[in-house]
């Protein structure tokens, strides 16, 4: 695994140049051979003074590419142990990310599968989560998320037609497409609850009925404050943890 790190690394440096920082090349090199398979989930990696030395890098530079990694939770770090590719996918609640930004963020393809793409009359549940009147149409999507296999979330987001016109614009990411549009949220309200498959879902997911799974609803804004996304989501219990980070008030 080392020698293909430094091939990577190096391979990387031709192309930029050596215009990259040498954290931020090593960080990508790590991405890019996560991603061809020669890094596997669970695997240990060397530790900072070999790779510092078949790098000839610094300790320092080493540890910052690492961190960062943990950071975004690719590598997870375990007190006595080393440093290890995670086996779960680890996300955020303190940033605004799609499905498909977290997986590429870890080095991973993102894959849809959709079982769902059509425009309807806006529900009352949808109309009241984004602020739409009676009769209003919006676009609907649901969608099967991987990363390989088994799916690793359902996914069925709804959005104002007067934002998308047509359901075939998202070919993989609605956040992607948004961006082209103009309309990325920039912030959003969620809440997540723990829940049991039901036959349904758990068929879909490849899991047993009434395992462990998230429910996540999620509702995001732009600038402006008008809502463009409300999303309901079940992720798979075995393959994600969600982190928040939290401050404590300041003193009066």
């Amino acid at each position: 695994m080392t020698t293909d790190l430094v091939s990577q690394y190096r391979r990387l440096g031709r192309q930029d140049g050596a215009r990259a920082l040498n954290y931020m090349r090593l960080r990508q090199a790590m991405l890019a051979t996560l991603e061809s398979g020669d890094l596997q989930p669970g695997q240990m990696l060397p530790g900072e003074r070999e790779l510092a030395q078949r790098l000839a890098l610094s300790r320092v530079t080493v540890r910052k590419a690492i961190a960062g990694l943990v950071d975004d939770g690719v590598l997870v770090q375990r007190h006595g142990a080393g440093t290890f590719v995670a086996e779960r996918i680890v996300k955020s609640f303190s940033r605004l990310t799609g499905f498909t930004d977290d997986l590429r963020a870890r080095g991973l393809k993102p894959r849809v599968r959709f079982l769902e793409r059509q425009v309807g009359t806006a529900t009352p549940a949808e109309a009241l989560a984004l602020h739409l009147s009676p009769g209003a149409r919006v676009v609907r999507l649901r969608r099967l998320r991987f990363a390989g296999d088994p799916p690793l979330a359902l996914a069925a987001p709804s959005v104002p037609q007067a934002v998308l016109l047509d359901p075939k614009q998202v070919r993989q990411s609605l956040y992607d497409t948004l961006e082209k549009l103009g309309c990325r949220p920039v912030r959003a309200l969620q809440r997540l609850r723990a829940v049991a498959l039901d036959a349904a879902q758990a068929g879909l997911l490849d899991l047993p009925p009434g395992s462990p799974a998230l429910a996540i609803e999620r509702r995001a804004f732009l600038a402006d404050g008008r809502v463009v996304e409300f999303t309901s989501s079940i992720y798979r219990g075995d393959a994600y943890d969600f982190v928040a980070e939290l401050h404590a008030e300041a003193a009066a």
